[in-house]
């Protein structure tokens, strides 16, 4: 009974916080891009915000952390105006952050998005999101790795929670064109290594007898893909559209919570 209890109790403070809520847009708030994902419409924007752009010369973020909250602020105020409108009162906004994002960041993104004005702010890490956009899984070891312009983290999940994560502070942008991506792939490997070594429990070795989950701009590179799999000695996932994934696993916990917010949760010995 406690487990019930304690799932009665979820669901209550679900709907408390976020009652009211009728609308709401999830982001994925990237070092080169930005989008934006609203339930029943999809990608709603996805907006270059990297150097020389109008947002500053280095962009208002810079290896997965704000650097600029003014001009993050202006960038995220256009696509929130343009996908909500001016009145956000009832609104929940989703911003999906690196695993491994600092509390400096983790803060500085809940003051960028209370300055838009929704009735609520959720931060999400985006291996969970590129897990939930992955569909079920078994419920065993997940190993997800998210490489993006300035940014390749792997992150190891096991049932849903985050047991180990690391971050390589490079991506494509560091690549030039028509180089190979060595470097990139190097950092994939000694991460994983690095979590293979501290792993006590198996749960990476399970993790790559499934293959890991590849997601971001990275994962649309073939030779970026190859070169993993063959260094991992596994088979890597994509899903359809490695480049959104996070976003879209932002939507759909979005989704999840806009349905709980305005469907009263049935209480035991009432009629529902």
């Amino acid at each position: 009974m406690r487990s019930l209890r304690d799932g009665q109790r979820h669901v209550r403070s679900v709907h408390r916080q976020h009652r009211g809520v009728t609308r709401g847009l999830a982001i994925d708030l990237g070092s080169s891009r930005t989008r934006a994902w609203i339930p029943g419409q999809g990608v709603v924007a996805d907006t270059g915000n990297g150097p020389g752009g109008e947002y500053g010369q280095g962009g208002p973020v810079r290896r997965g952390r704000i650097v600029d909250t003014e001009s993050c602020g202006r960038m995220l105020g256009r696509i929130a105006d343009s996908a909500l409108g001016a009145d956000r009162s009832d609104t929940v906004i989703v911003l999906s952050h690196p695993v491994l994002a600092g509390p400096e960041h983790r803060a500085a993104a809940r003051e960028v998005l209370a300055a838009l004005g929704p009735s609520s702010v959720i931060v999400l890490d985006s291996a969970r999101a590129a897990a939930a956009c992955a569909g079920p899984q078994d419920g065993g070891p997940l190993l997800v790795v998210d490489i993006g312009a300035e940014l390749t983290e792997a992150t190891l999940l096991v049932d849903g929670r985050v047991r180990d994560a690391r971050l390589a502070e490079t991506g494509l942008s560091d690549l030039e064109p028509d180089d190979p991506p060595t470097a990139v792939v190097r950092a994939v490997l000694d991460m994983v290594m690095a979590m293979w070594q501290q792993d006590r429990h198996g749960a990476v070795l399970g993790a790559l007898r499934k293959g890991p989950l590849l997601a971001g701009g990275g994962a649309l590179r073939p030779d970026v893909t190859d070169g993993i799999a063959v260094r991992l000695g596994a088979p890597v996932r994509l899903s359809d559209d490695p480049a959104t994934t996070v976003v879209r696993g932002a939507g759909l916990f979005l989704s999840s919570v806009l349905r709980q917010a305005t469907v009263a949760p049935a209480l035991p010995g009432r009629a529902g």
